[in-house]
């Protein structure tokens, strides 16, 4: 039997030993960061507008060890962040990670995690440049992490500038991190594949690619500041789905969303065989933690960029007398989205 050692059997420094030289690896040079860490704190050039935002994840509410590795946890948290980040226009030029655990908690887990958010802030082009450790009660392990952004010269766009006439647009998937929940929740077992699945079949390879997005998605952040070059008049990350965040835009506007339900249903692809129609629909309006971005732009400035693709789904207008809203098909959904205190 393996015995398996835990953060409390080593000392904070042996632990940050292990852990900098990972973070080491992410990109330095030409990132902006002038001080790296190793002192009270790091520093970052900026163009004089610094965007910042942070998220936390909780074991048992935002992750369970028996679906997700500390790999998954640690792509997943620098995810949320990044794409929060790239819904303001900007280009994300470091991270502070912060960690509260129990000191019981396996130093392999810890590594692992530490591994997947150097993977995902290299992916990013976004270093880490310092952050914090701590202990915690019993059963308890927070990470969390603050990303900071470089607007470089571009205006931010905000929840508030939809107008009526544009086109409403957005970069990435719909649903799927929702569907993978799901699958999970009803019992489904996550595969062996710790990488995007593309060799599987027809039920199993659906359920695979729905459940990996789920554990560690990978949000279309490039396509932020390109759609603020493009002249983007609102954007937002879709953390708590579809409806609930398009709702956002249209009440920040004072308009409504009108979305196109037959473009729409074209994002139902992703789910077949892996879920009924219905379920599918479900999670195409109101899954949560896709972290795809949303947007609006004047008539024909929606980008076309094959790099940092957007797809037509709507278009903006005035507001009638219900007041602003999210309308699919011309009517309001049954169904809202996540939140995070909903009984």
């Amino acid at each position: 039997m393996v015995a398996h050692i835990t953060i409390g059997s080593v000392s904070e420094s042996d632990l940050l030993a292990r852990i900098i030289p990972m973070f080491g690896e992410s990109p330095h040079a030409g990132s902006g960061v002038v001080v790296p860490p190793g002192d009270d704190a790091a520093v970052l050039a900026t163009s004089g507008s610094v965007v910042v935002t942070t998220d936390s994840m909780v074991r048992g509410r935002d992750w369970r060890d028996d679906w997700s590795s500390g790999h998954d946890v640690g792509t997943k948290v620098v995810a949320q962040n990044v794409s929060d980040v790239a819904a303001m226009g900007a280009v994300p030029t470091g991270l502070l990670v912060a960690l509260a655990a129990d000191p019981d908690t396996d130093l392999d887990w810890v590594l692992d995690l530490t591994r997947g958010i150097a993977d995902a802030a290299e992916d990013a082009g976004c270093p880490v440049v310092g952050g914090d450790l701590s202990s915690a009660p019993p059963g308890v392990v927070i990470v969390s992490v603050t990303a900071f952004g470089d607007l470089q010269g571009r205006a931010p766009v905000l929840r508030s500038g939809a107008r009526p006439g544009d086109i409403v647009a957005v970069a990435g998937s719909l649903g799927w991190s929702g569907a993978g929940l799901a699958l999970y929740e009803a019992g489904a077992r996550p595969t062996t594949l710790s990488l995007p699945p593309d060799q599987h079949s027809d039920r199993d390879k659906n359920m695979s690619v729905l459940q990996w997005y789920h554990r560690s998605p990978r949000p279309p952040w490039e396509s932020g500041p390109v759609a603020a070059d493009a002249g983007a008049t609102s954007m937002i990350d879709l953390s708590d789905g579809l409806v609930r965040d398009g709702g956002r835009i249209a009440t920040a506007s004072g308009v409504e969303l009108a979305l196109d339900e037959m473009a729409l249903r074209g994002y139902l692809y992703a789910f077949e065989e892996a879920l009924t129609p219905d379920e599918g629909w479900r999670q195409v309006l109101s899954g949560g933690e896709e972290h795809s971005l949303l947007a609006t732009f004047p008539p024909g400035s929606v980008p076309d960029d094959l790099a940092a693709p957007w797809t037509v789904i709507g278009e903006v207008v005035e507001a009638g007398p219900a007041g602003p809203r999210l309308t699919v098909g011309g009517a309001v959904p049954s169904v809202t989205g996540w939140d995070h205190f909903a009984g």
